[in-house]
């Protein structure tokens, strides 16, 4: 396959693509006993097959973080995501920060440590986009900005951030950054009541336009994990590890 000009290596593939399935996997060991274990995920493709590049190769996403950060900080804990093919290349890297006072959404405009964020590499080493919390008096907003900063779309969030409540798919609308019109989602799918409750591994999809940059595309992978992290990673109603409740006062 041909690589469109500016596609980094590794994500021919993303650029054929309009939709992606995320699925978390399930860890025993976290079922088990409670204690928070490092998130993996796969990639597929709208048909539930992983992710195939030109070379067919697969995508599979590790989390990388320290043990003690985990158990003090929980969910709002710094890690770094690699996402690799089925040959452990690394195409992207995403770095999520230790930001001790993030996590209120009225203060993510006026205190820049005080919002939610990560950066997403790819090829490692090379930044090509940065996910941002964005201030708002309820529901959560994000900022898709590239790698100069220059802002790229908005992600506008529902104010029901539980499905074990909402019984349904948890959407978080795609919008073109003037938000005059939605352009896809971002969505925790619903699982059943009994998996809700049991685990904390989800399931997600991203829709996007076939023809947008590929780069935009890994970043919204990116956020994707944020959002994760941010809102889904406890399967309780109860506060995560760090003290900050779950839910839509983030």
């Amino acid at each position: 396959m041909q690589a469109p000009p500016g596609c980094p290596p590794g994500l021919e593939y993303l650029t054929q693509l309009d939709q992606i399935l995320v699925h978390q996997q399930v860890d025993l060991l976290e079922v088990l006993t409670g204690f928070d274990t490092e998130n993996k995920y796969q990639i597929k493709n709208a048909l539930g097959q992983q992710v195939l590049s030109f070379s067919a190769q697969v995508f599979f996403a590790a989390e990388e973080s320290d043990p003690s950060i985990r158990s003090l900080c929980g969910s709002s804990r710094s890690f770094i995501m690699h996402v690799v093919d089925n040959a452990n290349q690394e195409v992207i890297r995403v770095h999520r920060p230790l930001q001790l006072c993030a996590g209120c959404c009225w203060f993510a405009d006026l205190i820049s440590h005080c919002a939610h964020t990560v950066r997403v590499e790819a090829p490692p080493g090379q930044t090509i986009g940065y996910v941002r919390q964005r201030g708002s008096k309820w529901e959560p907003h994000f900022d898709i900005l590239d790698a100069s900063f220059e802002p790229m779309l908005k992600i506008r969030g529902p104010g029901c951030m539980f499905n074990e409540i909402c019984c349904s798919d948890i959407d978080f609308q795609l919008m073109s950054y003037d938000e005059s019109r939605q352009i896809g989602k971002i969505s925790k799918q619903w699982a059943g009541i009994v998996k809700e409750l049991a685990t904390n591994a989800d399931n997600f999809g991203i829709t996007f336009p076939m023809d947008l940059d590929v780069k935009v595309k890994a970043t919204l992978l990116g956020a994707l994990f944020l959002i994760d992290f941010m809102f889904f990673e406890n399967s309780t109603q109860e506060p995560n590890n760090s003290g900050v409740p779950l839910g839509p006062y983030y």
